[in-house]
């Protein structure tokens, strides 16, 4: 693999790399890690309504309809209407509450292989940063123009 100074090539090629050990380890249960961590976020947050999981996941709208499009096919969650017709809300089914259960340990499985290779304080490290990363957004956006 080439090397490269760009920062957004390397934490794309690291995502890539550490989702891949993810998804390799979900497929036995028949979903990968994106739709693991939606239903994580469900279960969480009970009910919410499409918009809410939607911020909670940092996805917009129409990304996570078609992913719970996807979910919903496979018979892991329910959308009924909510208060109002413009609101949906989105639920676990037992065969999605099961999956998860299954998924957990797999999951975990893949958590303590990274902790392993990498050492729980770099971990820690990685996890803080991520964090300030995750919130670069709401910062002063960059003037590239020097003038």
């Amino acid at each position: 693999m080439l090397s490269t100074p760009c920062l957004c090539t390397q934490l794309r090629r690291a995502s890539r790399g550490v989702s891949k050990l993810y998804d390799d380890a979900l497929s036995a249960i028949g979903i990968n890690v994106a739709q693991y961590s939606l239903l994580k976020h469900l279960q969480r947050l009970q009910q919410p309504s499409i918009s809410d999981l939607a911020q909670a996941l940092g996805l917009d709208r129409s990304t996570l309809g078609r992913n719970l499009r996807v979910l919903e096919t496979k018979g892991l969650v329910v959308m009924q209407e909510g208060a109002d017709q413009r609101n949906r809300i989105v639920m676990l089914s037992a065969c999605g509450e099961q999956v998860i259960k299954a998924a957990f340990a797999a999951w975990q499985g893949v958590q303590q292989l990274l902790v392993e290779r990498m050492g729980a304080e770099q971990v820690d490290e990685l996890s803080n940063l991520l964090n300030k990363l995750q919130t670069l957004d709401q910062l002063q956006t960059f003037d590239t123009d020097p003038d």
